[in-house]
C-alpha cells in the first residue's frame, strides 16, 4: 500500500506535460490522503522494527518485546500439551477395546468357575442349533 502513495506522489510531482492527456490538469488528480500517509509518518511496526531488528510484535521496547514473546510462546506451548494430552487421555474407548478386553476377563472368570474348558471348537452349542436332517 505504501507502494501505491509513494507512486501517487510521484506523478503528482511531474509536470503536466509529462503526464500525458489523461491526466488532466495539475489539480485533477486530488485523492484524499489517509492518515499516516505522509512522508514523516511512519508505521508504528517499522519504527518499532528499525529500533529493534528482532521486533516480535508486542512492544516497542526490546526487552518487554523478548519477555513477551517468551511468555506468549511458554503458556502456548503449555497450554497444547496438557490440553492436549487431557484430551486424548479421556477420549472414548475407540474401537471398544477396552470393553472387549474386560468382558474376555468375565467370561474367562465364568468357564473357569464352571469347570468348562476355556475355548470349544464350537462357537455355537450344537445341541442347541437346529439342523437339517441327515438324509
Amino acid at each position: 500500500m505504501a507502494a501505491l502513495w509513494r507512486a501517487l506522489r510521484a506523478l503528482r510531482a511531474l509536470p503536466a506535460g509529462a503526464r500525458g492527456r489523461s491526466a488532466g490538469s495539475p489539480g485533477a488528480v486530488a485523492l484524499p490522503r489517509p492518515l499516516g500517509a505522509d512522508a514523516h509518518d511512519e508505521e508504528p511496526m517499522l519504527v518499532a522494527q528499525r529500533k529493534n531488528p528482532d521486533y516480535h510484535g508486542f512492544s516497542a521496547d526490546p526487552e518487554a518485546d523478548v519477555l513477551n514473546m517468551r511468555a506468549v510462546f511458554l503458556a502456548g506451548i503449555s497450554f497444547a500439551i496438557i490440553f492436549g494430552s487431557v484430551f486424548v487421555h479421556y477420549l472414548p474407548d475407540y474401537g471398544l477395546q477396552q470393553w472387549a478386553r474386560r468382558e474376555a476377563e468375565i467370561q474367562v472368570r465364568e468357564r473357569e468357575r464352571r469347570g468348562l474348558p476355556l475355548l470349544t471348537s464350537n462357537y455355537y452349542d450344537p445341541k442347541r442349533l437346529p439342523l437339517p436332517p441327515p438324509e
